[in-house]
């Protein structure tokens, strides 16, 4: 299994909306890809920024890719990011696992 993470974050007063923008970008596009085995969001508050930390699990390197596209190392976008006054992380990592443990 493949997991995936990203990270970004936002100016806290923007928090809520990002969150609800995330839900209905990343989290329902990566459930509508085949392949996908499941969506996690980590969020906290750290000096004056809501930080997001997005992990996406997958069955293969093809699926990561029908997710993501060819270039699969970079981060995904979607339409009004900025308005979020998102701050980014351009690449995301891959890291091949056994099994998911929550803590």
């Amino acid at each position: 299994m493949i997991v995936r993470t990203w990270h970004g974050c936002v100016p806290e007063a923007l928090g809520e909306a990002f969150a609800e923008h995330l839900r209905k970008t990343g989290e329902d596009h990566a459930k509508g890809v085949p392949g996908n085995l499941g969506v996690a969001v980590r969020r906290m508050t750290f000096r004056g920024w809501e930080h997001f930390f997005f992990a996406t699990w997958w069955t293969s390197l093809e699926a990561v890719k029908a997710f993501a596209g060819e270039d699969y190392q970079l981060a995904v976008h979607y339409p009004e990011d900025e308005r979020f006054e998102l701050v980014a992380d351009p690449y995301v990592f891959h890291h091949e696992v056994d099994q998911i443990t929550p803590l």
